[in-house]
């Protein structure tokens, strides 16, 4: 879907300053030419964007905004940064917790900036878990801070890269705890999001949902497992008598692989391996993360803050190209929609 060149721009939050965010915010911006789409602003320090600019020698004019209206006009020939109201001196690989307020900060700022349609969407960079919650953080992470944002909602992660969707039902939680979640209502209430999402914000009149087992087999009829019997296979049918077009359970040993992947547009996976696996191996550097269930578009680059890397300056910016790319179609379509076009 072509850009709206009228569209409000994307808000880009800073993430952990100590990690690669601040580096592949700059390269994205220094991309923007051949990248086309939705001109973004940061939200961060625009003092600490300039050093880090001549520390890593790119040639990023950054210039400080009072809002995102000055995106559009200043975006071909500078970084517009809407400043958080502090300096951040970060070292870089070096996570500290006295940074943490400065990150929330400006996650709150984007946020409220999307809410009121300042801001088209919203693209995170990675914040580091640890170091949020020592500082007091009580979120596990993005997804569950921004469905509070949002006024309580539950939003669902799907990651996405070309040529295969997917969500897993459960995300961080240790493996006993995540077999335990693997529920009927729980696997309905998420396909029927996903299914959601993928007809509004994919474009996709009638999805095909193929939702995994959680054993090896998929449980072979429960010889190895009840989960597929008396858990899956119920939500499915659940699924289909609302109309949607869900299919399995499947043995996710064999639903990854190319010709499978043609016969479905998104998979339903039980935990968070199982479905990052085989999209991080299929196109690492282009994986996006998509929140679905939130009243604002969410994306972000499917990758951490690689503190063992930032110092080096040897960062792609991939990722979080595709995650804008994605966010500014996505945005168009709820436009789109909006407007019954």
């Amino acid at each position: 879907m072509p850009a709206d060149r009228r569209a409000p721009p994307i808000a880009l939050t800073m993430g952990d300053p100590a990690g690669i965010g601040g580096e592949i915010s700059l390269k994205a911006w220094l991309n923007r030419r051949s990248r086309g789409g939705t001109p973004f602003f940061i939200v961060d320090s625009p003092h600490r964007l300039r050093r880090l600019a001549n520390r890593l020698g790119l040639e990023v004019p950054v210039e400080a905004i009072s809002g995102p209206a000055e995106t559009r006009a200043a975006f071909g020939d500078v970084l517009p940064v809407l400043s958080i109201g502090e300096d951040v001196d970060a070292e870089l690989g070096r996570p500290d917790r006295s940074n943490a307020a400065a990150v929330i900060r400006s996650i709150d700022m984007a946020v409220a900036l999307a809410q009121i349609g300042d801001a088209s969407a919203l693209v995170t960079n990675p914040i580091s878990k640890e170091v949020l919650l020592a500082s007091g953080f009580r979120h596990a992470g993005h997804t569950d801070y921004l469905g509070e944002l949002a006024g309580g909602v539950r939003p669902e992660m799907m990651l996405v890269c070309p040529g295969l969707r997917v969500v897993p039902l459960t995300v961080h939680l240790p493996l006993r705890a995540a077999i335990n979640g693997v529920r009927r209502e729980a696997i309905v209430a998420t396909g029927v999001r996903l299914a959601r999402s993928l007809e509004y914000d994919f474009g996709i009149a009638e999805p095909r949902i193929a939702v995994t087992g959680l054993n090896p087999h998929a449980g072979e009829n429960g010889t190895m497992g009840r989960e597929e019997v008396d858990e899956i296979a119920p939500a499915i049918v659940d699924l289909r008598s609302r109309g949607i077009d869900a299919r399995g359970p499947h043995a996710a040993d064999s639903l990854f692989h190319a010709e499978a992947r043609r016969r479905y547009d998104a998979a339903l996976c039980m935990y968070h391996d199982q479905a990052l696996i085989p999209l991080k191996t299929i196109d690492f550097d282009r994986g996006v993360n998509v929140t679905i269930g939130l009243p604002f578009v969410r994306t972000s680059p499917d990758h951490g803050t690689a503190f063992d890397i930032a110092a080096a300056g040897i960062a792609r910016e991939s990722s979080l190209l595709a995650a804008l790319d994605l966010a500014g179609q996505i945005a168009a379509r709820r436009r789109q929609t909006i407007r019954g076009g």
